[in-house]
C-alpha cells in the first residue's frame, strides 16, 4: 500500500469513527426521550431500570469512541504531515493519469 492509499484509508476510518460517534449519540438521545416519556406518566419499573442501564453503557461507548476518534485523528494528521510530499506527489500523478 503506498502512502496515498494509506492516508486515504486513514481518512475513511476517521469518517467511520465520526459516524459511529454520531450514531451512539443519537441512541442516547432516543433512550433519553423514552426515559422522559416513562417518567411523564408510565412509571414502568422495567423501562426505568433497563433504559437507565442502556443509557449508561452507551454513554461509556461514546466516551471510548471519542477517545479512539481523537487518537486516530491525531495519528492520521501526523502521518499526513510526515508524508505530505509523497502524498501530494501521488495525488498529482493520479490527477495526471485521470486526465489521460
Amino acid at each position: 500500500m503506498d502512502k496515498l492509499q494509506k492516508f486515504e484509508l486513514m481518512n475513511k476510518v476517521v469518517r467511520e469513527l465520526e459516524d459511529l460517534q454520531n450514531s451512539q449519540t443519537a441512541l442516547i438521545t432516543k433512550i433519553s426521550q423514552i426515559e422522559v416519556d416513562n417518567m411523564n406518566g408510565l412509571n414502568d419499573k422495567r423501562l426505568e431500570t433497563d433504559l437507565g442501564d442502556m443509557h449508561a453503557k452507551i454513554a461509556e461507548n461514546v466516551e471510548a469512541i471519542t477517545q479512539i476518534f481523537a487518537y486516530f485523528e491525531e495519528q492520521r494528521d501526523e502521518y499526513g504531515d510526515k508524508n505530505r510530499a509523497a502524498i501530494e506527489a501521488a495525488e498529482a500523478a493520479a490527477a495526471i493519469d485521470a486526465v489521460k
